[in-house]
């Protein structure tokens, strides 16, 4: 290995948002002449990307630095980076618990990395978790696919779930000026990527905090005139988003997404629970009925569309009769695909504190019949791919069969097929579905196209 070249390597841990900070800041290393390291035993930098969602997410943060920390006292000159959810909740703290750390950075600060390790190169231990006004990004990600891209449109959350982490470590919801995110689209659609997916914590709340009204007296800049407005960026053939709020969730926004045809007909909406109660305890701000209306609409408007969603059980004081009403909406609605999640306390949050937490017994129990249910549900949906055409962007390879590729549909339903990646990747192809399961298909080709002829 060349000596005088620096490596690093980061592991990242939880949800997009971090996995889109850690491309940014693979974007600022490698700008820094740092080259990327698949071992991390070979880095001189290893930076660790962490989520405090759950509880063993944080766990293993903390296994993998003991085993770094240890080798620091061998190799002086690693550096260790410690950034995302964890780094900003557990701050100076973290510092106490591995004194080896030289860096600990709240996600806030994810574009200011080449400045603070500056200071950590002058010989200082550092630790930003101060909130910032986050300066429009002019940070050139290291993006891990050519194919997809994130683009964040707003940052951090002024919800406030008693059971989530995420406010106190994101920070107040901070919008990108619609022309910033534009100007990032067009420069990554010059670059040939067919897919953004646009990212907030709490994405329909986009554009509330920029100014302006419009004389029917909404925000001038909301997640539906963003949409209208990037529609037709050149090169980019679809758009995503997430993550949603059933609070915020419009018809104007479902309408937008039946009219503009990149936008794929794919929501993912939360519910968390299907208990009124719960969903109060929770101080999610809407019912069940409100939910199953907004799912409805969305069917009015795109009857294909898929939905998939996120669920919590086992909330402390969740009866089983409540668990049960979940259930009911799960068998009601039936998710393409739902992310389930047993509670799991977390620091600094009301839900915490309440003394009725559930055992990891029942809790486990709920986790294990509402994913039952979940596969069902979703290898029902998966039926009416059988046999249809379906177009799917090709991602990659799939590593289990190297004589098949595997993409995406519009619907966000990996597909595998025969196919050379070569000459397939980034390119959007016909197919037709010969094999359904609950959470992916296989087809064979029916016609490959450039994306440029559309």
């Amino acid at each position: 290995m060349n000596t005088s070249t620096r490596h690093y390597h980061i592991t990242t841990f939880g949800c997009q948002m971090n996995k889109a900070d850690s491309e940014r800041m693979a974007g600022i290393l490698e700008n820094m002449g740092f080259e990327w390291s698949e071992d991390p035993n070979q880095a001189d930098l290893i930076l660790y990307n962490t989520c405090t969602i759950r509880d063993n997410a944080e766990q293993k943060v903390y296994s993998y630095l003991g085993r770094q920390a240890k080798r620091k006292h061998q190799q002086p000159n690693l550096t260790l980076v410690v950034a995302g959810c964890v780094a900003q909740q557990e701050g100076e703290s973290l510092l106490r618990r591995v004194p080896e750390l030289d860096l600990v950075m709240g996600p806030q600060h994810a574009n200011r990395l080449q400045d603070l390790l500056q200071q950590v190169f002058d010989g200082n231990q550092v630790v930003a978790t101060e909130p910032v006004h986050i300066m429009e990004d002019i940070t050139k990600p290291r993006r891990d696919s050519k194919v997809t891209a994130w683009v964040n449109v707003i940052y951090g959350c002024n919800e406030r779930c008693s059971y989530c982490v995420v406010p106190n470590v994101r920070g107040v919801e901070q919008s990108r000026t619609p022309a910033a995110i534009r100007a990032e689209m067009e420069e990554i659609g010059r670059q040939d990527y067919k897919e953004i997916t646009l990212l907030g914590q709490n994405i329909d709340a986009y554009g509330r905090d920029l100014p302006g009204v419009t004389p029917e007296g909404r925000h001038k800049h909301t997640l539906t005139d963003l949409l209208y407005y990037v529609h037709d960026v050149p090169g980019i053939e679809r758009i995503r988003f997430a993550t949603s709020h059933p609070r915020y969730f419009t018809e104007r926004l479902i309408k937008a997404c039946a009219e503009l045809p990149k936008v794929c007909e794919h929501f993912h909406i939360p519910f968390q629970s299907g208990d009124n109660e719960v969903l109060k305890r929770m101080a999610r701000g809407y019912t069940h009925e409100k939910y199953r209306r907004i799912i409805d609409k969305i069917r009015e408007y795109m009857p294909d569309a898929a939905i998939s969603a996120d669920a919590i059980v086992g909330f402390p004081g969740e009866t089983e009769a409540q668990f049960e009403n979940t259930l009911k909406l799960v068998e009601d609605i039936g998710f393409d695909q739902l992310n389930t999640a047993a509670y799991s306390p977390r620091p600094g949050t009301p839900a915490a504190l309440w003394d009725e937490q559930l055992s990891e017994e029942v809790k486990s129990d709920r986790l294990q019949r509402l994913n039952h249910l979940v596969a069902i549900k979703a290898a029902e949906r998966s039926q009416r791919y059988m046999g249809r055409i379906e177009e799917v962007l090709v991602e990659d390879q799939n590593p289990k069969d190297k004589t098949q590729v595997m993409g995406r549909t519009q619907g966000n339903r990996l597909t595998f097929f025969t196919g050379d990646i070569n000459e397939l990747k980034g390119k959007l192809v016909q197919v037709k579905i010969t094999e359904v399961r609950a959470f992916s298909l296989t087809g064979e080709v029916v016609e490959a196209r450039e994306a440029l002829l559309v």
